[in-house]
């Protein structure tokens, strides 16, 4: 699939200046970006890795506890005229994330899981046992 040559990719770290607020000239600049896409004069895309990297430097580089971090995440998702690469199962893995309690990434896997009909997980992880739904089985 070709997203288009009009569109461009956001960073992680464009969108943690933004949250972060860290670097005042960069958050107004981020902020303005984003407003050009809401007010569609630009295509901003945003993958799944962008996600899970924003969640990743939150929770271990500023130490922001998962119940923080899931809004953060949440209001990226629902700003209009953002493009993501699989927006519901995103969604889907921060809220597992916060309430199962699992690192973003099995989080993400569960929720693909689920939104793919998949019977499961080969894991040895048992993070995966937390998550209603998610068969895992020892290969």
């Amino acid at each position: 699939m070709k997203w288009g040559i009009s569109m461009r990719l956001v960073d992680a770290n464009v969108i943690l200046r933004l949250i972060l607020e860290d670097d005042r000239k960069k958050a107004d600049d981020c902020e303005r970006l984003l407003q050009r896409a809401v007010d569609g004069k630009e295509k901003l895309f945003i993958s799944d890795f962008v996600i899970a990297e924003i969640v990743w430097v939150l929770e271990r580089t500023y130490r922001l506890a998962r119940k923080d971090i899931r809004p953060k995440i949440e209001g990226i998702c629902n700003t209009p005229n953002l493009v993501f690469q699989n927006k519901h199962i995103l969604q889907e893995a921060i809220s597992i994330y916060e309430e199962a309690n699992i690192d973003f990434i099995d989080a993400f896997h569960s929720a693909w899981i689920k939104h793919n009909g998949m019977e499961g997980v080969f894991s040895y992880d048992e993070h995966f046992d937390k998550v209603p739904g998610i068969g895992r089985k020892e290969p």
